[in-house]
């Protein structure tokens, strides 16, 4: 009955699978995928190209604006006249219509605030390309992740068969008289144990597929699997060449600060240097102004009754606006000073984070070696031991529980030498971001 139960399980989960689009990935794409799909690296993209528009803004400050139009102006009741005369009972329709052009020239945003604008677009330029070392590192790691979940998987499926096969034998030598029936049912339990174990490998691998295709940004219905039987393990880092001073310099992160540091610096120069630098403006026009009253025909107009007068005004001023406040206190110097010293404590805390990750992916890299080593020397041992019970048992020399307990053996070691090839070579990827090179 418990046999039937696990098979209905397994046959449930077989469904699910062949309900999801099967889609092979390997490591390649997976950093292919998400430097194109991933949801965050668009997002800061969009900073990117924010910031770029913003600099495209602040280039426009010496560009004047162009006016054209009509005005009209109606005065009813009483008008002062140019001499100090107060005329009552004044009626008065004025109309003017032209074309002009209006300047206003900020020396201290030309200078200061477009020249911080192009640094602001270096700063979201390496934000971007740190944040998407960020992400396909946790691809990686997702990927990797999966790859032992499905192997585990696969493991625990081969040796549930065979465990199936091994229990048709013993069934077959209980009813001969050579078996006992208590062999029978460890038999069935171990069975029953090692599908069990199948389907929770089962479940891990599937969120572990979830989890990928959400940082690749992927179909939900995608099912990601790898054709690979075996993890093999990488090896591009060389350890002894690590440089903490290179890798610092070389992080995007640093650069990224450094530049919002003087995007500032050169922002706060507007206020301060730029504080003594005036500002130029220029109105110029040509109109025709008169009154709305009278003939206002062509013909009348050739004919002398003008009602319409050209006209042209340039009004221009420099000016300098010192604003005695900011002088007295300085309250915004000392807020862009307040600004500057909070990513010079980022860089303080990126330094350490930066040492930090790079002492845990050679740390890493190093176990990892070992691991590998004793790991693969464990499998190859307890396969070969496998092996030999299966061959003993069929001569019944072997006492089943001595094959279960192989079986275990061989398991473990084989998912430890999984664990261990994922663990070293998620860690060579993380020794690439920590030494700043791009992924």
């Amino acid at each position: 009955m418990k046999t039937v139960k696990f098979t209905l399980i397994c046959t449930l989960f077989s469904a699910l699978l062949c309900a999801s689009e099967v889609m092979p990935i390997d490591l390649q794409s997976v950093l292919e995928l998400g430097g194109a799909n991933n949801l965050t690296i668009k997002e800061f993209q969009a900073k990117q190209e924010e910031a770029l528009k913003s600099l495209e803004k602040a280039k426009e400050w010496w560009l004047p604006n162009i006016y054209a139009g009509v005005k009209t102006q109606q005065l009813w009741g009483a008008a002062m006249n140019g001499n100090g005369s107060f005329y009552t009972d004044v009626d008065s329709d004025n109309l003017w219509g032209g074309v002009g052009v209006k300047m206003r020239l900020n020396f201290a945003d030309g200078i200061y605030k477009t020249k911080a604008a192009q640094l602001n677009v270096r700063t979201h330029s390496f934000e971007s390309i740190a944040e998407k070392n960020q992400v396909l590192l946790s691809c990686v790691n997702a990927y990797y992740d999966m790859a032992y979940e499905q192997l585990k998987y696969k493991a625990y499926k081969n040796l549930a068969e065979q465990s199936d096969t091994l229990m048709q034998q013993i069934a077959i030598q209980v009813e001969a008289g050579l078996r006992y029936q208590s062999e029978l049912l460890l038999a069935k339990g171990n069975h029953a144990h090692l599908k069990l174990e199948m389907i929770n490998a089962q479940s891990a691998y599937e969120r572990k597929s979830a989890e990928l295709v959400r940082l690749l940004h992927l179909k939900n219905s995608v099912k990601l699997s790898i054709g690979e039987e075996l993890l093999l393990p990488l090896d591009f880092q060389t350890i002894s060449d690590i440089n903490s001073d290179i890798a610092y310099t070389n992080r995007a992160e640093i650069k990224a600060i450094d530049s919002s540091i003087l995007s500032l610096q050169k922002e706060k120069k507007s206020i301060t240097e730029g504080i003594w630098m005036p500002e130029l403006s220029i109105d110029t026009y040509t109109s025709y102004f008169g009154s709305l009253r009278g003939d206002m025909t062509p013909v009348a107009l050739n004919q002398g009754s003008k009602q319409l007068y050209p006209t042209q005004g340039l009004n221009l001023s420099l000016l300098w606006n010192i604003p005695l406040g900011e002088l007295l206190y300085r309250s915004s110097e000392e807020k862009y000073n307040a600004k500057i010293q909070t990513e010079r404590v980022k860089l303080q805390q990126m330094d350490a984070q930066i040492n930090e990750e790079l002492s845990n992916a050679t740390q890493d890299i190093e176990i990892g070696k070992e691991k590998i080593t004793l790991s693969k020397e464990a499998l190859n041992s307890t396969k070969e031991a496998l092996n030999q019970s299966i061959e003993r048992q069929k001569q019944g020399t072997a006492k089943p529980f001595e094959v279960f307990q192989v079986q275990q053996f061989y398991l473990q070691s084989k998912i430890d030498y999984l664990k261990a090839i994922s663990d070293y070579n998620k860690a060579q990827f993380a020794l690439k971001v920590a030494k700043g090179e791009t992924l």
